[in-house]
């Protein structure tokens, strides 16, 4: 049995995705004797500069005696490893899923098999609002919980419009609990970490990084059902995700927008290869249902 303890020393080190985590347990189980690895060894397996190697032995040698679990839970925070029942099987399906996912809220919406992800432009219009007023409400009414990603415009109002009509809803960030971003949206972070879900693949301590958005788009579409669009550019964070969401094989449901709108353009685009058209929550509900009939 892994031991938890060691899994989460490490990864407060280096948060390494599942796939190169594995590196350190299989073919053989090197995490349970890492402290008496020698550098090189690590530097080998890990394919890192044999300098990281020395600091990451050094480092992880020191922690192990960290209770982090307790730690954690003093801070309303609760990591959830790759192995742990509470780790959501459908991440497994994705590439390089997270090696631990931290939670803080409601970890029990982690478990709903009805997510379904709402996202869009951060340059969100008030056709964004108009859009997510037909479409949130019919998902919420069927049990649907909306996974957004807590960014500025699309994400604040698929969040917001859920919390207001009384649903469940699931924000993945690109940093640790210790941070906020965008600054603005403390307070709805706030109320969602007492009343729905937070969740990041990241250590408290870590700040939000450009590069820690495109690895957390996989987890809002790995997460979910089905992925709608409301708003994008050509070339978007939005756009990102939609990728992944096809190389899952989930359900891409696009809101169409004006021909000469650019934050339409990422989305019409996306219809002309194939997305489903949608015009409220109803037919995504009705869509989905069918789908999953034939199976």
């Amino acid at each position: 049995m892994i031991d938890t303890q060691r899994i989460l020393a490490f990864h407060y080190l280096y948060p390494l995705p599942l796939q190169k985590f594995k590196q350190l347990l299989f073919p053989i189980d090197l995490l349970s004797c890492l402290e008496e690895l020698p550098p090189s060894k690590m530097a080998q397996v890990l394919q890192i500069p044999i300098a990281k190697a020395v600091h990451l032995s050094q480092a992880f040698r020191s922690l192990l005696t960290t209770p982090f679990e307790e730690a954690y839970e003093q801070a309303n925070i609760m990591p959830i490893p790759f192995n742990h029942p509470l780790y959501p099987a459908q991440l497994f399906e994705i590439v390089n899923p997270p090696t631990v996912l931290y939670v803080r809220g409601q970890q029990s919406l982690l478990a709903s098999e009805q997510h379904i992800a709402i996202i869009g432009s951060r340059k969100a219009t008030d056709y964004t609002k108009t859009a997510m007023n037909l479409i949130v409400p019919p998902l919420v009414q069927h049990g649907y919980t909306v996974v957004s990603g807590l960014a500025k415009g699309a994400d604040t109002i698929a969040h917001q419009t859920t919390v207001d009509i009384g649903g469940q809803t699931i924000a993945v960030l690109g940093h640790g609990f210790n941070h906020c971003y965008p600054a603005e949206n403390r307070a709805l972070a706030e109320y969602m970490a007492h009343h729905q879900l937070l969740v990041t693949e990241y250590p408290p301590y870590m700040k939000p990084e450009k590069w820690h958005f495109p690895m957390r788009n996989r987890i809002i579409s790995g997460l979910s059902k089905a992925v709608v669009v409301t708003e994008a550019a050509l070339k978007s964070g939005t756009m990102i995700t939609m990728e992944c969401a096809l190389e899952q094989g989930k359900d891409v449901f696009v809101v169409p927008g004006p021909i000469d709108a650019e934050q339409s353009k990422g989305t019409n685009y996306l219809l002309t290869e194939g997305a489903i058209p949608v015009l409220n929550g109803h037919q995504i509900v009705e869509t989905l249902a069918l789908f999953l009939n034939k199976i």
